[in-house]
């Protein structure tokens, strides 16, 4: 009878084993979890924004020919009586609301138009739409003796509408690329400014009712001129929000946008509609402004990054903060007059534009 050799114990360590997770274990996850402090960053930047914006409007509002102290600011608002009200009611106030409005448009538009074209040199006044609102309205002035902003808004809006169109569809329609929009831009504001000038010389009437309005201006605000160009600006502003999303999607490609469930189609023509009435109720009211819609988004988006839910609303209060502090400047520096703010813009804006062609040929190169 055979019995089992007797087990050698032995010192070896044993292996290490694995171990298996549970089913009820939870899955480990690849991605790290989201940061729930990031909404909540955005949400105090764009409460400081309003902060900002709400700073700015009361400097506005007391810095002038005049200088004024927030109480008399305010004495002259709420008290017919007093000494400031005619400063402060009818000069002022227009003012600041004209620069409130005008520059939340003038921005959303430039981040839309960014967006969409993905070009981010896009700009209202770089690609012609503010050029062909004004070759609308000098056509208006000069040909068929057309004054004020009531008539001249629905000009506005036709040549802003149009260039756009113009613009896309030389620019190579759904091929466009952003090199092939900036050339047909750039060719067709000379082309309209030109014809703007030439309408101009050739009509004495015209040059004297459209000097200032050419430049870009806020002086010669009044509440009539909010109270006309507001619901355009304001259409254009709900459209611009209402698209934030579907544009978000639209950034991945028309493929990838229609298996998110938005029309790339009607995503397109929801922002020539918005670009065309942010565009022309702005430069009816003040003239063409540039750099405005150029570069408050790329200024925003340090901030916000590129969600549009978020970029928008942000360029629509720091917009004016840039329009309304150029306006101030002007006046500062302008004394005893005033430089206009379509000038000042152009001042401010020319270094940084070459500052954001510089960085982007290095990121290409």
């Amino acid at each position: 009878m055979s019995t089992a050799p007797p087990s050698i114990p032995t010192t070896q360590e044993p292996a290490l084993s694995v171990i298996e997770p549970s089913p009820t274990a939870p899955a480990p996850t690849a991605t790290p979890p989201p940061r729930r402090g990031r909404p909540a960053a955005r949400l105090a930047g764009l409460l400081a924004a309003f902060l900002l914006l709400v700073a700015v409007v009361a400097v506005s509002l007391a810095v002038g020919a005049k200088q004024l102290t927030l109480a008399e600011v305010w004495q002259g608002l709420v008290d017919p009586d007093s000494p400031a009200h005619a400063v402060v009611r009818q000069m002022r106030l227009p003012r600041t609301l004209l620069g409130l409005l005008a520059g939340a448009a003038l921005g959303v538009a430039g981040a839309v138009m960014q967006a969409v074209t993905r070009n981010p040199l896009a700009d209202p006044g770089l690609l012609g739409i503010n050029a062909g609102a004004s070759a609308a309205v000098a056509t208006a002035a000069g040909f068929f003796g057309v004054a004020g902003v009531d008539g001249y808004i629905w000009f506005a809006l036709a040549g802003a509408a149009a260039v756009t169109a113009l613009v896309y569809a030389v620019g190579g329609g759904r091929g466009a690329t952003p090199a092939r929009l900036a050339l047909a831009g750039a060719a067709l504001n000379a082309a309209l400014y030109s014809y703007v000038s030439a309408v101009m010389l050739l009509d004495a009437a015209s040059l004297e009712k459209m000097r200032f309005w050419t430049v870009g201006s806020l002086a010669s605000a009044d509440l009539a001129t909010v109270v006309r160009v507001l619901p355009f600006a304001a259409a254009g502003l709900v459209i611009a929000l209402a698209a934030a999303r579907p544009l978000n999607a639209l950034a991945l490609g028309d493929d990838q946008a229609r298996a998110l469930g938005a029309r790339p189609a009607a995503v397109r023509a929801a922002v020539v509609v918005t670009v065309t009435l942010l565009c022309g109720a702005a430069t009816a009211a003040c003239g063409p402004l540039v750099f405005v819609g150029l570069l408050v988004p790329h200024l925003v988006r340090v901030l916000t990054g590129p969600d549009l839910r978020w970029l928008l609303p942000a360029c629509a209060l720091l917009a004016p903060v840039l329009l309304l502090g150029a306006d101030v400047a002007g006046r500062v520096l302008g004394r005893p007059g005033e430089i206009q703010v379509g000038i000042m813009t152009a001042v401010l804006g020319g270094p940084l534009f070459l500052h954001l062609v510089t960085r982007t040929r290095a990121v290409r190169s």
